[in-house]
């Protein structure tokens, strides 16, 4: 699938060094340093409803890691998934009177256009879930062949060509944890009240009749009318929703990459069993880091699709709003910290981008070059520097603004090389 234009990234001179990321497994900050490349998987969007500031605000966090990562000279592997086949998808697309494949394809050329109007670096894999259904299919055969899962009846289902009686797949979470060494929880650490809590309000089915047990998730759901369905070695169908990241990710990835992110409303059920299933195909860790970043709200509710309280990009963008100020009212709160989108977060960030583009844009970039002299200069070299360490720290950016802020106040010995790590670090092309 194809992604978005990639924004220009500008060399800063100086040196950097590997970022410290809060990792939702230990609770704790770990240095987010690649052996190799360093290996980004961030899971997509479900193409509905698409880009409101939530979404924005996830791909803007890993957009920040990746400058980080650049900035210190590694080369990074960024991988990102579509959903574009699932039940929320298709519900829509029934409630819509839209074909779901045409919902989704306006959708994603959506997000496409919004994340590039945000100067959102592009995953260098942009995987369709209808791109992989082979190789889904292949990993729940693999999966089937080794014990890890097993058929549940289904009344509704239509039955296979020679009359056999089509069944959904399960992952047996029990079995999985006695043969692989990967436990459910590792990742999440919720007690199992929490866990069977969110897997029913996250689409989990834990009072399905024939599951070995509540929270098994569905691997391969077998064909009903009016669904969409493939035919495949464990029967005509299509994915469960966890299973696509795993396979995407080790496809596009290899084992144990860098950092696993995405909203924390991922974290279980989908990154506890994507990290299952991973380690039952593979025999390794899925990720090195599990990243998250927190929920946006708005009016006093969560921001969700669900209950319709959604602020669009698109929305914002039609308004007349500078994408850049967009960027600057995201990169304002802490990447994982749960906030709330107001109007007047949007006007303090507009503010923001004129005072910084008066003091550090291409016009005050060319009076520094053409001035004789100035008085009493700081140094931008410093700044910079700043800049790289409230960054690494756990993608600082409320800090990083700060910083830039009182350098718009004073005045500095190199506007140039401020309006390029401004540029490069903080995506804000002045």
């Amino acid at each position: 699938m194809r992604a978005w234009e990639r924004p220009e990234i500008v060399s800063v001179p100086g040196e950097s060094n590997a970022p410290w990321l809060h990792d939702t497994k230990t609770d704790s900050l770990v240095l987010a340093e690649p052996l190799d490349s360093a290996r980004l998987y961030v899971c997509g969007i479900t193409p509905y409803d698409a880009t409101h500031i939530g979404h924005a605000n996830t791909y803007l966090a890993f957009d920040t890691l990746q400058r980080v990562w650049i900035d210190a000279g590694y080369r990074v592997h960024y991988a990102q998934n579509v959903t574009d086949v699932d039940d929320p998808l298709l519900e829509r697309a029934t409630a819509t009177g839209v074909h779901w494949r045409d919902l989704a394809e306006s959708q994603v050329e959506l997000f496409r256009t919004d994340m590039k109007a945000l100067g959102i670096i592009p995953p260098n894999d942009f995987v369709a879930v209808t791109e992989v259904i082979d190789e889904i299919a292949a990993a729940v055969a693999v999966l089937q062949e080794a014990g890890l899962a097993y058929p549940v009846p289904t009344g509704d289902a239509i039955a296979e060509a020679d009359g056999t009686i089509a069944v959904d797949l399960y992952f047996d979470i029990r079995a999985a944890e006695a043969s692989t060494g990967w436990a459910l929880g590792d990742e999440s650490n919720l007690d199992l009240d929490s866990m069977l809590r969110l897997f029913a309000e996250r689409g989990g089915d834990p009072d399905r009749a024939g599951k070995r047990d509540p929270l098994d998730p569905l691997l391969w759901k077998a064909a009903r009318s009016g669904e969409p369905a493939w035919e495949s070695p464990v029967g005509a169908g299509r994915p469960g929703w966890h299973i696509e990241c795993s396979v995407i990710a080790l496809k596009e990835l290899g084992i144990d990459f860098t950092v696993q992110g995405g909203g924390s409303d991922l974290i279980f059920p989908h990154h506890d069993m994507s990290a299952g299933h991973a380690q039952a195909l593979s025999g390794h860790p899925l990720a090195g880091v599990y990243s998250h970043t927190g929920m946006v709200a708005y009016q006093g509710e969560k921001m969700s699709k669900s209950l319709g309280n959604l602020v669009l990009v698109s929305g914002l963008r039609a308004q007349g709003i500078d994408p850049r100020a967009i960027r600057l009212a995201l990169l304002a709160r802490h990447y994982r910290t749960d906030w709330e989108w107001t109007d007047a977060l949007l006007e303090e960030a507009i503010a923001r981008l004129s005072v910084w583009s008066a003091a550090f844009g291409a016009s005050a970039v060319s009076a520094a070059k053409n001035a004789a002299s100035m008085e009493a200069p700081g140094t931008a070299a410093s700044l910079v520097q700043s800049l790289r360490l409230a960054l690494r720290h756990d993608l600082n950016t409320p800090e990083a603004l700060k910083l830039v802020d009182d350098a718009a106040a004073g005045q500095l010995d190199d506007v140039s090389l401020v309006n390029r790590a401004i540029s490069a670090l903080l995506g804000v092309a002045l």
